[in-house]
């Protein structure tokens, strides 16, 4: 078994699998909006007084990135 093959015996690549990669990032926005919910209802108070508000913001700037990745996806559709 060769481990190099010269172009002239290779196959031609295949095209690539066509996707709707908006499936995948809206699920992942929506399980950081509810991520967001979870702690802000839950342990909200908790969070507050043992300074971990980082949490929150982590959820917040997932939210974020979902929706421009939404918007990216969006565009690039068109």
């Amino acid at each position: 078994m060769r481990l190099w093959l010269r172009d002239s015996e290779r196959r031609p690549d295949p095209l690539p699998a066509k996707t709707d990669d908006r499936k995948a990032v809206l699920t992942g926005l929506v399980l950081w909006i509810v991520g967001l919910g979870v702690l802000a209802l839950v342990f909200g108070d908790r969070l507050i007084s043992d300074d971990r508000l980082w949490w929150l913001w982590t959820d917040i700037i997932g939210i974020v990135l979902g929706a421009l990745g939404l918007i990216y996806l969006a565009i690039k559709r068109r």
